[in-house]
């Protein structure tokens, strides 16, 4: 798929590679160390997210992904064009979102903004990305917590998509984050 743009993922997961658990329940993830979701940085950061956004010009996500955001007190991405795939959302559902009902709708909506980095968040959303290879970097920080089973942002592929290793942060608590730059084949 020709695209102007190259996709970044930022997840958390459980160290068993889950984003979420079958029903979408996060509370491991955001939670606190205390209830056996996520720990504090250690500094009162975000693990790096912010900045993370502030490198984007905008997002694309599926449709659980935004029904997990859009309830929140703050909305995370102010003054960024999010982009979410769904065939069920009202075209209006959402005066900050743009609704899109297909993927190749919405890689042509991101070329014609002329966007240049992506955040690409969701396990189906990341996915497809992947297999269009139009994902240029990803940021994994594991959480430490098991949670068994859950929705992934891996599943099949055409072909091993081969990784290189750009850095890995450990922080209080023992979330371990790591960083890896997509390598083009051919």
């Amino acid at each position: 798929m020709d695209a102007s743009f190259t996709g970044s993922v930022f997840l958390g997961m459980s160290v068993d590679g889950f984003i979420a658990r079958l029903d979408g329940d996060l509370s491991w993830l955001i939670g606190g160390a205390e209830a056996g979701g996520a720990p504090d940085d250690g500094a009162g950061g975000d693990f790096g997210f912010g900045d993370f956004v502030a490198g984007i010009d905008a997002l694309v996500m599926g449709r659980g992904t935004y029904e997990v955001i859009a309830p929140m007190d703050e909305w995370p991405y102010q003054g960024k064009p999010v982009h979410v795939l769904s065939t069920t959302l009202a075209a209006d559902a959402d005066p900050r979102i743009t609704v899109h009902r297909g993927f190749d709708e919405a890689v042509a909506a991101l070329t014609a903004a002329g966007c240049r980095r992506v955040y690409v968040d969701g396990g189906r959303t990341v996915h497809a990305f992947l297999r269009a290879g139009l994902v240029a970097d990803l940021t994994l920080s594991r959480v430490p917590v098991l949670i068994g089973s859950g929705h992934t942002p891996f599943g099949e592929l055409a072909a091993d998509i081969p990784l290189e290793h750009v850095g890995t942060r450990t922080f209080p608590g023992g979330m371990v984050q790591s960083s890896y730059r997509v390598l083009r084949q051919g």
